[in-house]
């Protein structure tokens, strides 16, 4: 499975519809199917996910059909939860014109101090601690439409479609946790990170790679019951009921440069 991606100004969802129903009417030749594709008419970014033999054979289609080539073609782990990072793919029939973003929010949570919460708890506290975590997270991801994508131990990996579902995830579960804390004999503080992003980039190798690796930074930046959130998370977010605290650039690990992130007032 092999995901592509252009860069497309100005193009049309009709002149982007008739170009892919020109890849479907050659793909036979190359052994290969092309399945859907997402287009967002702000930027003219378009992804196209096809199934092939290989790179070469899905640059062919594209070549033969109108010669619009990919700038990036990314080859696919076939354990890559796409279902999952995606939600429901595009559906429409052959040549008919649309328009769907591939911008996906990306979202870590982690409990905070679980080690030293080991240690004083034991292993049966730690776990108890982590059933309240792993109910109230699942809890609001099926409120708000999310998808988990993996636990990570001490936290989750979630996808979303939308942006501000995803912020409105996070501001539910400081809420459920500030509630819960009130009357619990042992506290349980989680942080969380907020990024967003689109499937390929040029300077990544993984699927939604670039937006996966700042969330979990912020994540890990995020003090405990924070909600620390990218710039791109922020912008999508303008006229949405959400207010975002300015902070100090961040020196994330993996990341050369300082990150500009905000905080989410997830209070009011």
């Amino acid at each position: 499975m092999f995901l592509d991606r252009h860069d497309l100004p100005g193009v049309s969802p009709e002149e982007l519809a008739e170009a892919h129903r020109k890849d479907v009417a050659v793909q036979g030749r190359h052994d290969v199917r092309y399945h859907t594709y997402w287009f967002d008419a702000g930027s003219g970014s378009v992804f196209c996910l096809a199934e092939g033999p290989s790179k070469e054979a899905v640059e062919a289609v594209h070549r033969d059909a109108h010669g619009i080539l990919a700038s990036r073609v990314l080859e696919l782990d076939p354990n890559a939860p796409l279902n999952v990072l995606f939600g429901a793919m595009p559906e429409h029939p052959v040549g008919t014109a649309y328009a769907e973003s591939a911008v996906r929010a990306i979202v870590f949570t982690d409990i905070c101090g679980s080690v030293a919460m080991t240690q004083r708890l034991g292993d049966d506290g730690h776990m108890e601690i982590l059933r309240d975590h792993n109910a109230i997270v699942r809890n609001e991801l099926t409120a708000t439409g999310g998808r988990e994508v993996k636990h990570t131990g001490d936290g989750v990996m979630a996808a979303y479609t939308s942006v501000s579902a995803a912020v409105a995830f996070a501001a539910a579960v400081q809420q459920a946790l500030h509630k819960r804390n009130q009357v619990a004999s042992v506290r349980l503080d989680v942080s969380i990170g907020i990024s967003a992003g689109e499937p390929v980039t040029d300077d990544n190798d993984d699927l939604f790679g670039a937006a996966v690796q700042l969330a979990a930074r912020l994540c890990d930046a995020a003090a405990p019951g924070e909600v620390a959130v990218s710039v791109a998370v922020r912008e999508l977010c303008i006229g949405k009921p959400f207010r975002f605290e300015d902070r100090d650039p961040l020196t994330l690990k993996g990341i050369s440069e300082p990150t500009r992130a905000y905080t989410l007032s997830w209070s009011e």
